[in-house]
């Protein structure tokens, strides 16, 4: 019993990763889970991502952080990304998706929310793209997602705020107008809302890359917990 414990102990460890560096990942089959401090020069704080498990069934992780100075500009999306096959939009049959999620202090200014991005050149980078598509789950503090708000839609049994804009990269945002802290769906239903009603061109599009993370503006020390998160494209 005490080899199977002292094994254990090891396990345990072994998943125990520190992420504090700007662009430290850690990788484990389907799953990687970013530090991605991109916008830190907009401001000054520190921020560091622990994982907590990862397998090819999921991914837990946290991530700690205090930030100040440049009020609007964000400072990091600590995010947990699945690989995937490239495909066209119109050709996915569905992404399904789970989350559970918890903030221990929201008197901050951040947001947490999938991402993901779409080009026509199935070879281009990942970190953007000709269009972007974020699902925010919650925000603090009211910040606002790129451009203005352009409809109200209802979409797995929640009610969203879809904001748009952006130039060469057009993003769309659909907002949660409560936080939405154990979400299971299908992203596919929010692709499918914009191709019908605002003429996303998914014939044309391939998915390059998903994400499910924050983005902090300012405030804290704050922690996000990510007990849980899935995600498959199928």
């Amino acid at each position: 019993m005490k080899t199977f414990a002292i094994l254990g102990a090891l396990f345990s460890c072994a998943l125990a990763q520190t992420l504090c560096d700007q662009y430290a990942t850690y990788s484990n089959g389907r799953y990687t889970v970013n530090n991605n401090l991109w916008g830190k020069s907009s401001g000054s704080g520190s921020q560091c991502t622990y994982v907590d498990s990862i397998s090819n069934s999921g991914v837990g992780w946290h991530t700690t952080w205090t930030w100040s100075g440049g009020d609007n500009q964000v400072k990091s999306y600590a995010n947990s990304q699945v690989s995937l096959t490239k495909k066209l939009v119109s050709q996915i049959g569905s992404i399904p998706t789970t989350v559970q999620w918890s903030y221990d202090n929201t008197n901050t200014r951040a947001d947490v929310a999938y991402d993901l991005f779409t080009a026509a050149d199935i070879n281009h980078v990942t970190y953007s793209g000709d269009y972007e598509l974020m699902i925010w789950l919650a925000r603090y503090g009211s910040v606002q997602p790129i451009g203005s708000q352009i409809d109200t839609a209802s979409i797995g049994g929640h009610t969203w705020q879809l904001w748009y804009g952006g130039s060469t990269q057009k993003t769309y945002s659909f907002v949660s107008a409560t936080p939405i802290t154990s979400f299971s769906g299908d992203v596919m239903d929010f692709w499918d809302y914009l191709t019908s009603r605002h003429g996303y061109p998914a014939s044309s599009q391939y998915l390059i890359n998903m994400q499910f993370g924050t983005e902090p503006f300012t405030g804290g020390p704050a922690t996000l917990r990510v007990s849980q998160w899935t995600a498959s494209v199928n």
